[in-house]
């Protein structure tokens, strides 16, 4: 059990920090905590959604390719959570500035999934457009092309975290590498890429030989990129959050104390409680004293006084948040009878344990 929450590093080794990093004006140095070898003519950024700095020390030998790069941990941002990290890595913004906050949160009063775009009132893109809770532009607003799922064009998600770049779809994974060499020949200057196997994976079959041969397979794209690539082209390896083994850890909160809230949003391991009028104080109390235990218990106040989503949160985004947060400290999950899916997720992300909140920062020069 971690003490402390692993808190993002905003202000540094994040990764909110990449893209503008790789973006600057030529001639303006990296970051200290950039690997050297980021420094290229051109750069590939393969985001791999769900590879955790832990998982990927405990697999380093199933991981020839990836062991190989140089580099070390970041922080991802809070919550560990795909829809925020995602945006953050795109726009390079905090949570607190780009405004989504999580991957259900409170927004008009409807609760948003955002990966989705959906509420009870079903889809929402047109009561709450994308670019309207999230109106900043990605990438500096330069426009890249960015090679991801073909089926995520067009979807509310990617019209908030994406729009204004060149959306290369692709369908199998082997295509990813090849879309990658032919960019790079036409002489794109930053290409970003996007693969999420290795999170579907961990969701539904949890850690062992499922997961180990997603990995080995993770590996081959990594060395299939680099193959062609080259020796002045650069690849950045990174990811939006680690994971956590929770299997039927599912933690169900009393009765007496679900009385005093109005609604939930969050997802299991950052489960928000939006209280009943009047009753934040006593709901404050009531989750201290049920779930302090295995969980950090914060305040809305807490969370923004400490920065948890950046230094500086306007109050409309704040808005988002509920009144009490049950951050689970342990590999637990905490239910929510409107948080579910096709199946029971065996791995999950969300909180703030270095499991979940480091991810790899690597870098390679090309092969070819």
């Amino acid at each position: 059990m971690t003490d402390q929450p692993v808190l993002p590093q905003y202000s540094g080794a994040n990764v909110r920090g990449i893209i503008p990093a790789l973006l600057a004006p030529r001639g303006v140095p990296l970051p200290r905590w950039m690997p050297a070898a980021a420094a290229a003519a051109q750069t590939v950024v393969l985001v791999l959604d769900g590879l955790g700095w832990e998982q990927l020390q405990e697999r380093l030998l199933l991981a020839p390719n990836l062991a190989s790069m140089t580099g070390g941990p970041i922080t991802t941002v809070a919550p560990s959570t795909t829809a925020t990290a995602l945006t953050s890595i795109a726009t390079g913004l905090t949570p607190a500035e780009h405004g989504l906050v999580g991957y259900r949160f409170d927004i008009g009063g409807d609760i948003i999934n955002v990966l989705r775009w959906h509420g009870e009132r079903g889809d929402l893109r047109r009561s709450h457009p994308p670019a309207d809770v999230q109106p900043f532009t990605p990438f500096l607003g330069e426009s890249p092309p960015v090679i991801t799922r073909g089926e995520l064009e067009g979807s509310g998600f990617t019209d908030a975290h994406l729009r204004g770049s060149r959306l290369v779809g692709w369908r199998t994974a082997s295509a990813i590498a090849v879309e990658v060499g032919r960019q790079i020949d036409k002489g794109e200057r930053f290409v970003y890429a996007y693969y999420d196997g290795i999170d579907k994976t961990a969701h539904e079959r949890g850690f062992g030989p499922y997961y180990d041969a997603e990995l080995v397979n993770v590996d081959r794209l990594v060395g299939d990129v680099l193959s062609r690539l080259p020796a002045d082209a650069s690849l950045i390896i990174t990811a939006d959050h680690g994971q956590v083994a929770v299997g039927d850890r599912t933690v169900r909160p009393a009765t007496a104390l679900l009385a005093m809230v109005r609604i939930q949003s969050g997802e299991g391991r950052f489960r928000w409680f939006h209280a009943k009028p009047g009753a934040q104080a006593d709901l404050l109390d009531a989750c201290r004293d049920a779930h302090q235990h295995h969980a950090w218990v914060v305040s809305r106040e807490q969370v923004i006084d400490e920065g948890w989503f950046g230094p500086v949160i306007a109050a409309p985004v704040a808005s988002r948040l509920g009144d009490v947060a049950l951050v689970a400290r342990e590999p637990i999950t905490f239910y929510d009878p409107a948080d579910s899916g096709p199946y029971e997720l065996i791995c999950r992300h969300g909180s703030l344990t270095a499991a979940e909140m480091l991810v790899p920062l690597l870098a390679s020069a090309g092969r070819r």
